[in-house]
Order: C-alpha cells, then structure tokens, then sequence
C-alpha cells in the first residue's frame, strides 16, 4: 500500500487563509479517493507560507474491481427500451441474463467496474481540486486559465512504496507534476528531489524550512518567552498574533525591540495595540510595572549581523507609529480634562447608529433612560446608572479610537477617569461592551451590569422594530452574541428582572423614534405609555390594555392612527423577541446538560421572562429527572395524564373536583390520597418560596404510590361513581406535578 506526497508550491499565501486552505485540501483530495474507491490508513495536511502539503498514508495501490447487478426491462419490452438498457449498463444482448420472479420474466445485466491504478485516480481527483479551489480570492496570471490565491509555481506529486518514488502524471494548465521542490526563497539551497514525506520534511528543514505551523509557533513563543524571561520581563499573550505570525515565515527567527523612552507612558493597551495592528509585534511586559517596555518580531531570515539592521528598521518604523498614537492620546486627555466627555457625547448627534434606528445620541438617550430603570433590580445607583450610559460612548468621538476602533470602551475608562467621574462611571464605560463572547468576563459592578444590559436590550429592541432579525446563519448585527450577553449578565450576577417589562418599554421608545412624523398628541401619549410601563412593570398581554386605553386619549390624532399601529406590532415584537431569548438560553443551558425538552417544560409555567427563576427551576428539575424517582414518576405522571385526557374526550366534561377519600375501595387508592395530601402541603411553598429542591423531592415521594395505585387498580370501573372519583384522583396527579412544570413537554 503505496503512501501519497502532494505538494502545491505557489508565491506566498496569506496567514489568515492557510490554515483552511490546508483543510480543504486534505477534505477535497480524500473525499475524491474515497468516492472513486481509494481508502487510506490516515491524512495529514499542512501549510507555509509558500506551499499547501498533503501527505497519505496507507492508500490502495489501484481501486477495487465492482460488480453491479441491474435489472432492465421485461422479457419482450419494445426494442427501444431494452436498447436503452444496455446502453446505460454498457452491455451487449448476448451478455444479458433472463430471469423468472413473482411479477414475470426481466433482462438482467451483470456491470463489472474494473479497478484503476491509483495514480490515475489521484491525478484526476488533484487536478479537479486545484481547478475548483476554494479560495476566498484567486487571481489569473499569465495565458493560463487556472485561477490560485497566488501564482502556482510547481506541483510536487508522488507514490512511494518499497520500488521507491513514482510521480503521479498530471498537467495543470503546463505546470507538470514532479518529484522536485525547493526550500526558503533566500537562505535555501538548490531545488531538491525528495523520495518520501520523511525525505521530504527532513530535507525541507535542512533548506531553512520549518513544514508544521504548530511547530512553528511553539518555536516563535518559547524563543520570544525566554527572551523576555531573560531580562526579568513577559511577553503579552495573544494566540490569535502567534498563529497569524507562524504563517508569515517558513524560518522564525525572534528579534527583541527597545521602546523609545517618550513612548512608555502611553497606555498598555495603546502600545500592544498599535504594535500588533500595524507591524505584527508582541508586547512584552514588566511585570512589576505592568508597563509595555518592549517588543519582539519574527523575522523569516537569518542575518550575519544578528538581526541588528531588522531591528533597526522596525524600530524607526514604529516610533513614527507610536508618535502618532501619543498625539491622539494628548489630545484626547486635553479634551476630557478641560471639556469633560459631553464635548464627545454632542457630535454623536451626527453619527448615525442605523439610518431606520437614528443617531448614537438618540440611542444614548434611549439607553440612559434605561439603564436607570435596570439599576434598582441589579443593585446599582440610578443616578450613577444614567451618568455612565450617557458617556459611555463617549470615547467613539476621540481620535484615539478613529485610529484603533477595538479600543472603544478601554479609552472611554482612561477619560472618564481623566474627566474626574467616579470609578463606577469610568468602569461602566469599559465593561459595558462585556461580555462580547461565551468565553469573555462577566461585568460584576452594579453599574456595569445595568448598562451593559441596557445597551445590549436597546439593540435587541431596536432591530426587532425594525424587523432587522437574524435569519438561518445570518446575523449581521451580533443579535444571537447580544442576546448570549443578556442571559450571561442576568445568570451570572443572579438578577431578578422581568424582561418583558424593558422590552416593551424600549420597543415602545424605539416606535417614537420611528413614528417622529406624527402629531404631538400621539407622540406624548407614546411617552405616557413608557412612563407607565416603567413605573409599573407592565409587561406581556397587559399591555395591550394600557394601549388600548393610551389610543383611546390619542383618539383626535387623526383618529390614534400611530398609537393603534404600536398597538398592534409591540405585544408580538415583545413576545417574538422573548422567544428569540428562550431559544438562545436553550443553547446555553446544552453545554450544562440541561435537555431542551426540561426548559421547555419550565417555559410553559409562569415567570419566563425572568430567566433567573427559569434556570433555577430548570436545573433542579434536570437533576430531579436524573434520579431514579424522578423518571418513573414521569412515566407515572404520563400514564395518569393520558387516561384522564381519553376519559375527558370521550365523556365531553372535565374531570379536576370532588376526588374523595370515601369512595377508595382498595389500600393502594386510599395511599394515593394521603400521599398527594402531603405532597402538595409541601409543594406549594416551596414553589411560592423558590425552593425548587424541596419541591422535588416532595413530588419524589409520589412516585411510589403512583407506581402501586396503578398495578392495583382498575380506573375505568365499572361503578360510575368509583370510576369518576378515580379520574378525579389522576386529575389531583396531573395538578400537583404541573406546579413544578409542564410534565408533557418532557420527552420519554
């Protein structure tokens, strides 16, 4: 069984693209030997900057020989037909075979597949895959058809087995297959031959070429962090640069900067950030000041001077960066300090957040209004609440973060504190943007947390109200990661708020904002409506009589036409977006090994929007149907449900009163009785107290004499009086256990 070296050797690929460019290579080039019958012990793929490789091991030295029986027209079938026939099965008639079964006499035909060598089908599977390569941008070069990121220079193509090396015959566009490949652009050697991937790794590192990428990039962070380590400092982590940099250089060498003295000041942040953006630089760090004193590049070559001239020129590069970075800082820190961060706020008024949502002040403004609602129910000061939302985005007005975006909230911190607001205020204005993924902090500061919701509940809103939703894998505006946060911040702080009140408090602002061409009275009344809503949680389908009433005051506004179409869209936005919480809190939940079916079971009781309550009820129920109790009480809770459910259809009334002791006739019954007595004496405070633990292990108690009323007894009596206080008893079983949640959503 013969192993498989590809190599495709082009100019030099783009770091961000090399890593799937490698997969998609394996994916391609296995899947199309496979499909045509070459099976293969195992696969690795790598990438340089300057080569795709792909090495196989174990493959099929040719592809089976198959044999397919197909069976053709009926014996006596026009001639047409059974021309056809052979045609597709490419046989003669004297090779087809007639066969007698239950519905009459049929033509078979025997097709033999003969197996293929494999490097046929290997020249036929690579050829089709460097056509058809997916690359996100491809150029043409040349009188050539093929399209590559780069301009493809040589294919290195070979079959090796115990007779050696056999170059696989291929032509793409006259660039032919050989066994030939070549090593670093400047420090390597003549181009090679290469017998095996063994020969081929070996002789590749021998030119200055390192093949695998994770050996590059341990190479470059154990070099740069002894470097560091050396001199009493660390290098500033960042895998997302280390990766991106092993796929600038096939030969890493690490070279260590001096930061020029005017420049140590600067934040950290500006610092790593204006390296690694512009130039591909680590930061590396004084522990003890925790300032950025220092700076490592990776250079692809050697040099006799030991990288002296690298450096540098690197290092004059950066001081013209650096200098521009600490002007945007002096100038920035001049404006808060003398005009405070409300010189930033007043330009927002002419940034457009969405051309349908307004301006960033305007959403400012929505944000502030609540944020200072959210502060009392996450324990923040509403004042401080407001004062934060209104500056928070301040620091997107600064020159500082016009240059380096990904700083937005990190400089707001730096000038609120340079503004003198209070720490809360500044914090606020960091963490608001937290958590930005499943892996990101949690803010934890009163303050944070409620504008951070604030912010994250306004998008939400905002692009509900404009139908603006995410759809399959779309999500254009981070909707799904927003709503993530939402659930994050409420779970991880143990808020208790009811989203459904700020929902239909902010759809409602967002429906002003929309509706701003109507009349006075129409837009006070909107105004009237969030006032109430704030002052009184109103929330799901008591809204729609609040706007019921607020439509009937705005009546001579041509005839309440705004306040009718708020009227309607709200309730279902609010619900539809509550949905959309649901949904995203599910997939949260899955990673904690709470089933689907249990929060859905949770759901249909009430309090969903609270998703505090929701979890802790969820979870306990999870663990509740991890036991052994738990899960046979289900079973029990099911079979009780679903004779009551017969019952009441087919007798037309509802069997839920007048269960009575005095009509049980066998021990078992009269057990039932007194157990769900004690069992709902438990239940219900413990639901009214949250204490879903005890409640649980209440309805646990019930899951022995379910399980012994139904071995003894009869439901469906003969006796019409025993038979109904029967079905009065299963309908005590289903009342009690749906205090907990909705059994029937459970699976199983």
């Amino acid at each position: 069984m013969p192993d498989l070296l590809i190599e495709l050797f082009s100019e030099e690929i783009p770091a961000r693209m090399q890593g799937k460019a490698a997969a998609d290579l394996q994916k391609l080039v296995t899947d199309g030997l496979v499909e045509a019958g070459l099976t293969y012990a195992g696969a690795r793929a790598f990438s340089t900057p300057r080569r795709l490789t792909l090495a196989l091991d174990g493959l099929l030295a040719q592809s089976p020989t198959l044999r397919e029986e197909r069976r053709g027209p009926k014996v006596g079938a026009p001639d047409k037909a059974l021309e056809g026939f052979m045609r597709g099965a490419g046989v003669t008639r004297d090779q087809l075979e007639e066969r007698e079964d239950k519905k009459g006499s049929f033509y078979y035909a025997t097709v033999v597949t003969e197996g293929r060598p494999a490097a046929e089908i290997v020249a036929e599977v690579l050829e089709k895959t460097i056509r058809t390569f997916p690359w996100p941008k491809s150029m043409r070069w040349g009188s050539g058809t093929l399209r590559w990121v780069r301009p493809l220079h040589s294919i290195l193509c070979i079959l090796v087995d115990e007779a050696g090396a056999e170059v696989v015959p291929l032509d793409v566009d006259g660039i032919k297959a050989g066994q030939t490949t070549q090593g670093h652009r400047f420090m390597g050697g003549d181009p090679f031959e290469v017998t095996s991937f063994e020969d081929y790794e070996t002789r590749l590192k021998r030119n200055f070429v390192v093949l695998s990428g994770d050996e590059r990039a341990d190479a470059i962070w154990n070099d740069a962090t002894n470097a560091a380590f050396a001199l009493g400092l660390e290098v500033v982590e960042d895998k997302g640069l280390l990766r991106e940099v092993a796929g600038l250089v096939e030969w890493p060498v690490v070279l260590m900067g001096d930061i020029d003295d005017e420049f140590l000041e600067l934040p950290p942040e500006v610092l790593q950030t204006s390296m690694k953006e512009h130039q591909k630089f680590f930061s590396v760090r004084n522990p003890k000041t925790e300032r950025i004193e220092k700076w490592i590049t990776v250079s692809n070559i050697e040099t006799a001077d030991n990288g002296a001239t690298i450096l540098a020129g690197n290092q004059k590069v950066l001081a013209a960066r650096l200098a521009d970075a600490k002007f945007f800082w002096e100038n920035d820190l001049r404006v808060a300090k003398r005009e405070g961060l409300g010189a930033w706020t007043d330009r927002l008024s002419n940034v457009t957040f969405h051309r349908e949502l307004g301006s960033q002040s305007a959403r400012i403004d929505r944000i502030a209004k609540l944020a200072r609602a959210l502060a009392p129910m996450v324990g923040a000061d509403a004042d401080l609440a407001e004062q934060a939302a209104r500056v928070a985005k301040a620091d997107l007005s600064s020159e500082m973060v016009y240059e380096f975006p990904e700083l937005q909230g990190l400089m707001g911190r730096y000038y609120a504190k340079a503004a003198g607001l209070p720490d809360e205020v500044a914090n606020a204005c960091e963490e608001h943007y937290s958590p930005l993924g499943p892996s990101d902090d949690v803010p934890s500061a009163p303050v944070s947390v409620a504008v951070s919701l604030a912010d994250k509940l306004d998008t939400l809103t905002g692009f509900w109200a404009i139908d603006e939703k995410p759809t399959g894998s779309k999500d254009p505006y981070a909707l799904r990661r927003a709503a993530l946060g939402v659930i994050r911040l409420v779970l991880s702080n143990d808020a208790r708020l009811h989203l459904d009140r700020f929902i239909d408090a902010q759809l409602v602002r967002h429906e002003r904002h929309i509706q701003n061409g109507a009349d006075d009275a129409d837009l006070e009344a909107l105004d009237s409506l969030v006032d109430e809503i704030a002052d009184h949680g109103v929330f799901g389908a008591a809204l729609r009589t609040i706007l019921d009433r607020v439509k009937g005051e705005g009546a001579e506004a041509e005839e309440g036409t705004v306040l009718r179409t708020v009227g309607d869209k709200v309730p279902d936005l609010s619900t539809d977006l509550l949905a959309f919480f649901h949904d995203r809190l599910k997939v949260h939940l899955r990673d904690e090994g709470i089933r689907h079916d249990v929060i859905d079971a949770c759901l249909a009781m009430e309090g969903g929007d609270d998703l505090h309550l929701l979890v802790s009820r969820a979870k306990a129920l999870a663990a509740f149907l991890k036991t052994d109790d738990g899960e046979n009480l289900v079973q029990g809770f099911k079979r009780a449900n679903n004779i009551l459910s017969q019952a009441e259809d087919k007798d037309g009334v509802e069997y839920s009163y007048g269960a009575d002791v005095k009509f049980a006739e066998e021990d078992s019954e009269k057990a039932l009785f007194a157990a769900l007595d004690a069992a709902e004496a438990k239940i219900s405070p413990a639901m009214q107290a949250e204490d879903y633990a005890a409640a649980m292990e209440a309805m646990a108690s019930l899951r022995a004499p379910i399980d012994a009323f139904f071995e003894a007894v009869q439901v469906n009596s003969d006796n019409a009086i025993v038979r109904r206080n029967r079905l009065n008893l299963l309908s005590r079983i289903r009342t009690i256990c749906s205090q907990v949640a909705d059994m029937t959503k459970l699976e199983g």
